[in-house]
């Protein structure tokens, strides 16, 4: 007889359970199926079977719809998780079981119901790390406090989620060391003052080449370097040797501005002295081929009367040389005892080459004056005379 014949013994089974169902056992599986079947008609609606069997025709139609009703859930279930959209800014990236089969494009997309996930990443949004305030060491062995801050995109999805486990420590480990390897090479006055953008520009440029090496699908947009400035027991003294600095450069600005401004000025002056030097030059030499050429005429007419161009030429220097002179030159042909000089007009008519009273008064009354004659003009009627009694 089986073990669990009812009709075995005392009514008991291996497992030490009686008949009336009051034991301790592990419960019956049709009498769990035949409560969760109640429980479900209940809830539908369903009416319950009055027999304790659920083989009955009237019990099998409440299984069957149940069953139905589950296998329309599981398909909407499955197409809810199956179909995704990928927004325009983002990248989708389809794990099967963990392991990476694609990367999906905005738009919509299909993948396994319940076997394949996917992992949405915005590619298009600017990421930032901040190194932090460090102190880096310079080339001429000086401390530099610096405050480092990388601006980035990712550029290939499956590598920042897969190649690195932590992408952006990893670039913020990577940021530092360029920073120090970059400022190791320079001086501490250069890292302070203008070699902030080159600095920041070739570490960028290291960054993004070790991250290509790892792998890690992360494109550096921008390095700022946000602080560079010595320690702070030393912050004032480098302060004031910036000023220095600043003073330098304004009073070299000054002064070129100047050396600007009176340069083109003296060379046009250099240029001016040089136009006049060259037309009194030629004036000079024009002068001078002048008085050549009035010399060579001078001594045709020697030649040809030597006493006359003699008188002439003495005649003419002393016109010239008493005309600059305040020395007066009287020449009177009358013997009158008495003669009015009005030298404060005379005095004023300096240059005048000489000049004849016309007033001479004799015993008290006035006599009717008539001009001197020149030397010049008394050297022509001497001259016209000569030659008219040469010709008689």
């Amino acid at each position: 007889m089986a073990w669990n014949d009812p009709g075995n013994g005392n009514g008991r089974d291996p497992w030490n359970n009686s008949g009336n169902g009051n034991s301790n056992g592990p419960p019956d599986l049709d009498e769990v199926m035949r409560k969760l079947q109640q429980r479900l008609n209940r809830l539908f609606g369903s009416k319950v079977p009055s027999g304790g069997g659920g083989t009955s025709a009237g019990g099998g139609l409440p299984t069957v719809a149940w069953l139905g009703l589950a296998a329309v859930l599981f398909v909407a279930a499955a197409i809810y998780d199956g179909f995704f959209v990928i927004e325009s800014a983002e990248r989708g990236v389809v794990t099967r079981f963990g392991a990476y089969q694609r990367t999906e494009q905005p738009g919509l997309h299909f993948k396994l119901p319940f076997v394949e996930s996917t992992t949405t990443l915005n590619v298009d949004s600017n990421r930032s790390v901040s190194t932090g305030t460090q102190s880096v060491l310079t080339r001429d062995e000086n401390v530099v406090v610096i405050d480092l801050t990388v601006q980035y995109n990712i550029k290939e999805a499956e590598k920042f989620l897969f190649e690195v486990r932590n992408p952006e420590q990893s670039l913020r480990q990577v940021a530092e060391s360029a920073i120090r390897e970059v400022i190791g090479d320079e001086r501490m006055d250069y890292v302070i003052q203008e070699g902030r953008e080159a600095i920041a520009t070739n570490t960028g440029t290291i960054v993004q080449q070790v991250l290509d090496d790892y792998g890690t699908g992360i494109i550096v947009n921008s390095v700022n370097l946000e602080r560079a400035q010595p320690p702070e027991p030393v912050q004032a003294s480098f302060d004031d040797a910036a000023r220095s600095r600043e003073d330098k450069e304004r009073l070299i600005n000054e002064a070129e501005a100047y050396a600007n401004g009176i340069i083109p000025q003296a060379r046009g002056d250099a240029r001016r002295l040089i136009e006049e030097a060259k037309a009194y030059r030629t004036e000079a030499v024009r002068g001078a081929e002048g008085e050549t050429a009035r010399f060579s005429q001078l001594l045709v007419q020697y030649e040809i009367a030597p006493e006359i161009t003699r008188d002439r030429l003495y005649l003419e220097t002393m016109e010239s040389v008493m005309a600059n002179s305040s020395k007066i030159l009287l020449d009177s042909e009358g013997n009158s005892p008495m003669m009015y000089l009005p030298l404060e007009k005379l005095m004023s008519g300096q240059g005048a080459a000489a000049t004849a009273l016309p007033s001479a008064v004799q015993g008290g009354s006035a006599s009717q004056s008539r001009p001197a004659t020149s030397p010049l003009q008394r050297f022509d009627t001497q001259h016209n005379s000569r030659s008219r009694s040469r010709g008689n």
